[in-house]
């Protein structure tokens, strides 16, 4: 296992480390959008009301327009469901990523973990700078940077199916992606 080498020069433990890395990412994502989208009270209302920090008016007035909050509500379930769901499959897993940097960085902005700063909602613990929705994004930006689903998940099956559709079709199968 340690030497075998895949399309990335991965090795398998790399591989599958990064895999584990983005399906627990993914499920993460996807358990707390399907969970908001069954709870018919839910909205983030009350979460952008509580915040803090340099953007605090900007979530407020979010949080303050009826029109605003439901379009909020509706890009934060549908955002975390679509996204958690591509990592999890691992199919558009480059936007998939680039979006939950981009809504947990939202999260961070409007909850920042700063010395003095109580929030009405309880935390896990005590944070100064650093919380579980930086780790998350840093950990997101890892698998930005190292992909793994060309190796394992939905991408990697639809690429082979559409090169053997080209093949059976009497074309020349399609150029690698990074061939010159």
């Amino acid at each position: 296992m340690d030497g075998i080498k895949n399309s990335n020069n991965y090795t398998a433990a790399q591989t599958w480390s990064l895999v584990i890395l983005r399906l627990l990412i993914g499920w993460h994502l996807l358990y707390e959008g399907i969970v908001k989208l069954w709870n018919p009270g839910w909205s983030a209302g009350s979460y952008l009301m509580d915040s803090q920090g340099l953007f605090a008016n900007l979530f407020y007035k979010l949080a303050a327009s009826p029109n605003l909050l439901q379009v909020v509500d509706f890009l934060n379930v549908w955002g975390l469901i679509f996204i958690g769901l591509a990592l999890v499959l691992g199919l558009f897993t480059r936007a998939a990523l680039i979006g939950g940097i981009v809504l947990l960085g939202l999260y961070y902005l409007s909850h920042p973990p700063l010395i003095g700063v109580k929030y009405a909602m309880p935390t896990e613990g005590s944070y100064l700078f650093v919380n579980k929705n930086l780790i998350e994004i840093a950990a997101m930006v890892v698998l930005l940077l190292f992909p793994a689903s060309r190796e394992v998940g939905l991408y990697r099956f639809f690429t082979y199916w559409r090169k053997s559709q080209w093949k059976g079709a009497g074309e020349k199968a399609l150029p690698e992606k990074d061939a010159v």
